[in-house]
């Protein structure tokens, strides 16, 4: 059985969680940083020195980092499934990951920050615009490659979809005023019908 280790309202968690859901897998969650607390504790660093969640174990294999996770996951538990079996699909979804964390996961940072876990009174309220512009920027990009597929690496739901989905739902949450993105609403609504995103993305509160 797997382990995870990770509050489940994490992003990061969440990005697991949904491969998990996708797949099937038998599992055992375990809420650890954030409110939960222990994540700089020795037993747990001696798992994931970086103290950060999520953390798998599948068999006597620990490995750390949400996406490679997924990676992982889509690899080992579902290849035709959520790893694409052709190259160039598995290449696309792989890049598409890459830049949920170079690109949409730094531009809607203070987006969520300011929104989601500041005070009214204290928030940045210029910092927030700022983000929200390069977030949209960020999600125009991925409007356009939904043009011409109907996920982003092709034809077929992928590991691809699972980190861009889980930062398109907090785009989608808080921002409100946004341009018409008709591909990425379409995407959206397939992947919200999906249970396993139901299950692990949109029945958490954003925290």
């Amino acid at each position: 059985m797997l382990k995870i280790w990770g509050r489940k309202n994490s992003a990061n968690v969440q990005k697991a969680m949904w491969a998990v859901g996708e797949l099937g897998l038998p599992h055992e969650r375990i809420d650890i940083g954030g409110a939960f607390g222990k994540n700089r504790e020795p037993p747990y660093l001696a798992l994931n020195p970086n103290g950060l969640v999520p953390t798998l174990q599948d068999g006597d294999f620990v490995v750390w980092e949400a996406n490679t996770i997924v990676r992982h996951l889509a690899r080992e538990h579902g290849q035709g499934r959520l790893e694409p079996a052709e190259p160039e699909a598995r290449a696309r979804a792989s890049q598409w990951m890459d830049w949920q964390l170079s690109v949409l996961g730094p531009a809607i940072h203070a987006t969520f920050w300011g929104l989601v876990r500041t005070p009214p009174e204290k928030r940045d309220l210029a910092a927030i615009e700022t983000s929200i512009k390069k977030t949209t920027a960020a999600i125009t990009i991925l409007d356009a490659q939904l043009a011409r597929t109907a996920y982003v690496a092709g034809d077929q739901f992928s590991m691809g979809d699972i980190p861009v989905g889980v930062f398109g739902y907090r785009f989608h949450a808080l921002v409100k005023d946004r341009p018409p993105l008709p591909h990425f609403e379409r995407w959206f609504a397939a992947i919200s019908a999906r249970p396993a995103f139901h299950d692990h993305i949109l029945s958490m509160p954003l925290d």
